[in-house]
């Protein structure tokens, strides 16, 4: 959501709009086939247009963490050589200020926001600004897939330095599709008809494949959360049928529960208790029947799984180990819980 008051509404083929115009944008910057170019934005429709405008060119994208250090980001910059640099706005401007000195090797630096008082950085332009010569419409056939796939280098993954300086991981066009094509179309497929709930960082891998790529390849709808202090709310609105998150997102919800469970009386907390139990047999032995199971899930698990929307398919959870209480009461309630392992480096 680019307006807190409302959600919008962007289609691939608008999106596929602003890559070629993006794509034209860039090649009038002197960059080359190999140039880094890098993001430090929030999960945003931007983030995934100009990647893609700048992996059809053969240039290799940089993702920052938002939250980063600043000599963490120096570093990045400096050691991958960034030529273009895209931010959000002025909040970001301010923590680069301190390393104004370091960033002497970008050709351009873009924001989304206009940041007029930071004129100090003279190569600064919003992007608004930087695709004004570009035309509103422009020819996207050239954006096809292409047969083949492709060795050449098309991200560095840096990781987040807590052993050390960041170490960058380095990816191929090869790489991301592959993996994404056998997790997203092949083991768990992704449909058209699918909406994810995009808030964990596109910085991270397993966003970026699974919130990111997987959708792209299947055409599905991908909707950007305001924030996580937003998430339940949003999960109400958008009603997401595929949920990427990390364990204390799953963890919180089930905190919650328990809070609420311990005001309630000994009969509804025994009820909650039974749903579980008997939700997690199902789980074991899909094959036996379970009578209690249709009572259990009106009166106990819709009540649950409507907190996330209640229309969830699918759910991952990766990053970190998910503790078996938690896993077995969201398995137990009927949620389709799995656990991604992803492992940049490989």
């Amino acid at each position: 959501a680019e307006d807190r008051q409302q959600w919008l509404d962007i289609t691939w083929r608008q999106s596929a709009t602003t890559v070629a115009r993006m794509q034209a944008a860039l090649a009038k910057e002197s960059l080359y086939p190999g140039d880094r170019v890098a993001i430090m934005l929030r999960n945003c429709p931007q983030w995934v247009q100009f990647e893609q405008a700048a992996l059809g060119l053969g240039l290799v994208v940089v993702p920052l963490y938002t939250n980063d250090r600043t000599d963490n980001i120096s570093y990045v910059l400096q050691d991958a050589g960034v030529k273009v640099l895209l931010i959000e706005g002025a909040e970001q401007l301010q923590e680069l200020e301190s390393i104004s000195s370091q960033m002497e090797g970008l050709v351009r630096l873009l924001s989304i926001k206009p940041c007029k008082e930071y004129n100090r950085f003279t190569n600064l332009m919003t992007v608004t600004e930087w695709l004004d010569n570009i035309p509103a419409e422009v020819d996207v056939s050239h954006l096809q897939a292409k047969d083949g796939l492709s060795d050449d280098l098309a991200t560095i993954v840096y990781t987040s330095g807590t052993t050390g300086r960041p170490k960058g991981v380095m990816l191929s066009h090869w790489n991301i599709l592959t993996n994404a094509y056998a997790g997203g179309i092949k083991a768990l497929p992704a449909y058209k008809e699918d909406t994810f709930l995009s808030f964990l960082p596109l910085s991270h891998s397993l966003e970026r494949t699974c919130g990111y790529y997987i959708p792209m390849m299947a055409g599905s709808t991908v909707a950007f959360a305001r924030s996580v202090q937003d998430l339940a709310e949003d999960l109400l609105t958008i009603r997401p049928t595929v949920l990427i998150s990390v364990p204390r997102i799953y963890e919180r919800i089930y905190n919650k529960i328990t809070l609420q469970l311990e005001q309630k009386s000994p009969f509804a907390r025994n009820l909650f208790l039974k749903a579980v139990d008997v939700g997690w047999q199902r789980f074991k032995n899909p094959k036996q029947s379970h009578l209690a199971w249709p009572l259990l899930k009106t009166l106990v698990a819709k009540k649950v799984m409507a907190k996330l929307g209640g229309r969830l398919r699918l759910a991952v959870c990766g990053g970190a180990p998910l503790s078996p209480s938690v896993a077995k009461t969201f398995i137990g309630l009927g949620l389709n819980l799995i656990q991604g392992y992803g492992l940049t480096e490989t």
